[in-house]
């Protein structure tokens, strides 16, 4: 029987997660999926997915695929799977991937994007999904900071210690900041990101906007690599991943 490479498109609620990775004694994003799929399929499944979100963070837009001999029909793995997940996570489309797909590895770029509450109360049924900063911003320095980040550098000075790359270069398509109401959404694409890359860059632009550091600072700040000098980490829960991008017939799953 032929082996299928099945593609799901999915988006999930991250609070309650130790982070997508399956780990030894913390419930994951993975593990729940992986779980789920078993029982659909008949068989132990191992799950890749499109990058690792870590503890608190969401995804409203996620990639994931895994390998079958199940014959179920495809348009029925969304809800033959949802009905055995909890309902933080939704499996929302499904479709038959190239045998060389590989959601990490395929994925052309990534958009994250990032929630700051800015209002001097906070909202309860915000609590998880924003970061709260009660402390007003100052928009038109924070959008020149993200515009500083715009193109091909050595991002170090954004990165924290963890997973081991080949290199710290990356490639930012758009860095946008904007305000509707109280909600700042900071966006953020690019052909990578390195470990905790777009909660530093959102702690830079923080910082740009009531003057610890200048926008125009931002190019030297990644030229010395210094992560001491930029802005601090800023908290998981106000981090999505957005959008994700493939060539077809993935990419089609995406598009909407």
């Amino acid at each position: 029987m032929a082996t299928r490479n099945i593609a799901l498109r999915l988006k999930y609620d991250g609070s309650r997660y130790h982070g997508w990775q399956v780990q030894k004694n913390e419930i994951t994003v993975a593990q729940t999926m992986e779980e789920a799929l078993a029982k659909v399929c008949g068989h132990e499944v191992k799950l890749t997915g499109c990058g690792r979100t870590d503890a608190g963070v969401h995804a409203l837009r996620y990639c994931a695929n895994f390998k079958t001999d199940c014959r179920i029909p495809i348009d029925r793995f969304p809800l033959a799977v949802n009905t055995r997940l909890p309902g933080d996570i939704a499996v929302v489309e499904a479709v038959e991937a190239p045998e060389d797909f590989n959601a990490i590895g395929s994925c052309i770029k990534k958009e994250y994007i990032y929630k700051i509450l800015n209002s001097p109360i906070r909202d309860p049924f915000l609590d998880k999904r924003v970061c709260f900063y009660p402390q007003r911003l100052d928009m038109e320095q924070m959008k020149a900071a993200a515009k500083s980040f715009e193109g091909t550098h050595d991002f170090k000075a954004v990165r924290s210690l963890g997973t081991e790359t080949k290199t710290t270069v990356r490639t930012i398509y758009w860095c946008n900041a904007e305000k509707e109401g109280d909600i700042i959404t900071v966006s953020i694409c690019a052909d990578g990101f390195l470990y905790n890359m777009c909660r530093a860059i959102v702690g830079t632009l923080v910082y740009a906007s009531y003057g610890k550091l200048r926008p125009e600072d931002i190019p030297e700040l990644l030229e010395i690599g210094d992560r001491r000098l930029t802005g601090p980490t800023m908290p998981p829960q106000g981090l999505y991943l957005n959008r994700v991008w493939y060539d077809e017939p993935v990419g089609q799953m995406f598009l909407k």
